[in-house]
């Protein structure tokens, strides 16, 4: 019997790659969000993938709603397998230039739209002693950036609660499984479609990685019982980096950030779907296709870590070897 899953925010983007992953396991996919143009184009997609779909058109950010929908997947489809929150909304803006209920609603799509998902993944899951949650998070989980004080936020809060019911889990002695997974910048509507307050067109921080890159981790990590999975070498060294010098991080950052994150044309500003979704279908790509990498060297590592510690090792092994055995050679 093929899988059930479901995926959050699951219009564009990394929802939308990560649906179409799914799919060519033939899964049968719930597809979460609220637009009802980027749903009917999502299902297309599935099925042309080889999966089953249903369309729930659902406000992450309301528990009603995501208590109902997941209802409605189990009748329509069965016991939920997997659950993927990856819901986002955010405001590219200084923080000063954010009113109080663009913050809060931020918050609320993305923060407790991951805690709601949990909350109703965990009701159907626990009493069965099964299944998987997968978080979508970030390098920007622990390492904030400038012009993104919500998303990154919302980021860091996901990873405290991410912490604290994994350890709840664990003492249960639960079968059910919790991960997250860590994004780096990637080619998504997102920045087509996110409000902006910022002059200059919003871009993600290079490097830039195509969604169905992000979709590759998130679909692994649905089946490996791994803590976490970073995905991209810039969101390793951005949280190892973090973690190591704190203070040069944000040096840099401080030089960098908001340059980086914006290119042309000037837009002056930009309501987006903060509040209300954007008519039509965004896909899973945003306009930054040219710079974007297809694949990455460092997932494949990271889902063989194993192996490539011991390849690494023997390497610095024969390394080692034959320095000794020059330097015995020339005494």
């Amino acid at each position: 019997m093929s899988e059930v899953v479901v995926v959050t925010g699951a219009t564009s983007g990394v929802g939308r790659a990560t649906a179409v992953r799914f799919a060519r396991d033939g899964a049968r996919v719930a597809l979460l969000a609220r637009g009802r143009d980027g749903l009917d184009a999502a299902v297309r997609d599935v099925e042309a993938a080889g999966g089953t779909a249903i369309a729930l058109p659902t406000d992450i950010a309301d528990f009603d709603q995501v208590q109902e929908a997941a209802t409605t997947v189990e009748e329509a489809l069965g016991p939920i397998d997997v659950w993927v929150s990856n819901v986002m909304t955010t405001i590219f803006s200084f923080f000063e230039d954010v009113d109080a209920d663009e913050f809060r609603r931020a918050t609320e799509v993305t923060y407790l739209g991951a805690v709601w998902g949990t909350k109703v993944a965990l009701e159907r899951m626990l009493p069965r002693d099964r299944g998987t949650i997968v978080l979508v998070g970030s390098a920007l989980a622990k390492r904030g950036i400038p012009l993104q004080a919500p998303y990154c936020g919302a980021k860091h809060a996901i990873q405290g609660f991410f912490e604290s019911v994994r350890c709840e889990l664990r003492s249960k002695g639960s079968n059910v499984h919790l991960t997250s997974v860590h994004l780096p910048g990637l080619n998504t509507p997102q920045f087509d479609h996110c409000r902006s307050k910022m002059d200059g067109y919003p871009m993600p921080v290079p490097p830039i990685y195509q969604p169905e890159v992000a979709a590759a981790g998130i679909h692994w990590a649905a089946h490996h019982r791994r803590r976490e999975l970073y995905v991209g070498i810039s969101t390793c060294y951005t949280i190892w980096g973090s973690r190591v010098a704190p203070w040069f991080a944000e040096w840099y950052l401080a030089r960098t950030g908001v340059k980086a994150q914006q290119t042309e044309p000037a837009i002056g500003g930009r309501d987006g779907n903060l509040f209300e979704p954007v008519p039509g279908d965004a896909g899973a790509h945003g306009r930054y296709g040219a710079q974007a990498h297809p694949r990455s060297p460092q997932l494949v590592l990271a889902k063989h870590r194993r192996a490539a510690t011991a390849v690494g090792a023997g390497i610095l092994g024969a390394c080692v070897s034959l320095a000794t055995r020059r330097s015995a050679t020339t005494r």
